[in-house]
């Protein structure tokens, strides 16, 4: 009795094996490309007017914050509208340090710090509470913390005190200080973002947003994992706090401590795409965009701005990059898992290795 061949598997795409990647599309490309902005970016003072690098200078300091508000919502699932109790915090150690005699732009890395070590004890106590009841929490941390520093004299209490220590400059040399110290910090944060998201910690957060319950079925460690995004989250605040100080060599606890701070957060982030980083980035163009267009039209500028903002969460709820790269399949900063296709390892130009023989077929 004869029995026919069995039939032949499908290959494989030849010089190809299924496999993982981080992107459907080279990215190689996308490093040199960044170095190359930061670059141009860091010569802008001496291209643009005043005007125009104070303007680069707010933009970097609103990105900040809202690539860490989207590292607590779009990442770690902690929706927070009490961030500016950090922003104030970063602003206010500025001034103690500067009071002391201390450079005010050096005093940047210290007041983020400062904040991070901060986080820890506040996230104590706002951990106990989800969802609504922990962005509430986080707002009332930011009021009483407002108030705590308006009773103190030495400070200037509601009215507020100037930042000494940056007299000496002059106008110009201030403008770049202040600049390049902007630019510095946004470079970080970013970066910090995405070495984060990249690593170990990157995929429980994944995990977390997905599915917490099956998260901490698999033995992820959710409390440590939160805790550690809420501390970075809290450090890159306090450093763009630390900008507001300096870049306006005066600070008061109504501004500092103002929960608009937040509010523009979270609309940068939902305009642009929570749960990217691309989309604060994004936002953060179209926000000011819209603001040095619309701002001389009075009650029209928010009313626009909430129309936008009611359009993007009805029609395009994940954001405007998020909706974009749902179909170009883009990313500049890819920190997921793509199933697709390596190309096999061999000599350059060697041919690839032939698929397995069918089966010899068998008599009886």
């Amino acid at each position: 009795m004869t029995t026919g061949a069995a039939p032949v598997p499908p290959t494989a795409e030849a010089g190809s094996l299924p496999g993982v990647t981080r992107s459907a599309r080279p990215t190689a490309w996308l490093g040199g490309l960044g170095v190359g902005v930061v670059v141009l970016l860091a010569f802008m003072p001496s291209i643009v007017s005043q005007a125009d690098t104070s303007i680069l200078l707010n933009f970097f300091i609103l990105l900040t914050m809202s690539s860490m508000w989207n590292l607590l919502a779009g990442y770690a699932g902690m929706v927070s509208i009490g961030q500016q109790a950090f922003v104030g915090l970063g602003a206010y150690t500025v001034l103690v340090l500067a009071d002391g005699g201390f450079s005010p732009v050096a005093a940047i890395p210290i007041a983020a710090l400062v904040c991070a070590a901060l986080s820890v004890p506040i996230s104590l106590l706002v951990f106990r509470l989800r969802g609504g009841y922990f962005a509430i929490a986080t707002w009332v941390v930011a009021d009483a913390a407002s108030l705590v520093i308006s009773s103190i004299g030495s400070l200037g209490g509601g009215t507020g005190k100037p930042v000494p220590g940056m007299s000496g400059l002059s106008p110009k040399s201030f403008e770049q200080v202040t600049y390049w110290a902007a630019l510095a910090v946004v470079v970080v944060a970013v970066g910090m973002t995405y070495a984060l998201l990249r690593s170990r910690l990157g995929l429980v957060l994944a995990a977390v947003r997905d599915n917490e319950v099956g998260a901490r079925s698999a033995g992820a460690r959710v409390v440590t994992a939160r805790r550690i995004v809420y501390l970075v989250a809290a450090l890159g605040c306090g450093a763009a706090g630390a900008l507001l100080a300096v870049s306006q060599l005066n600070v008061q606890p109504a501004s500092v401590f103002n929960v608009q701070w937040s509010a523009e957060m979270i609309f940068v982030t939902m305009i642009g795409g929570i749960g990217t980083i691309e989309g604060p980035i994004l936002g953060s163009v179209v926000f000011f965009l819209l603001q040095q267009n619309l701002a001389h039209e009075g009650a029209w500028y928010l009313i626009i701005f909430g129309a936008l903002a009611v359009v993007i969460a009805i029609w395009a709820p994940r954001g405007l990059w998020g909706t974009a790269t749902a179909k170009l399949r883009v990313q500049l900063f890819p920190v997921g898992y793509h199933v697709g296709r390596t190309r096999r390892r061999g000599r350059p130009g060697s041919a690839p290795p032939a698929p397995p023989a069918p089966p010899v077929a068998s008599t009886a």
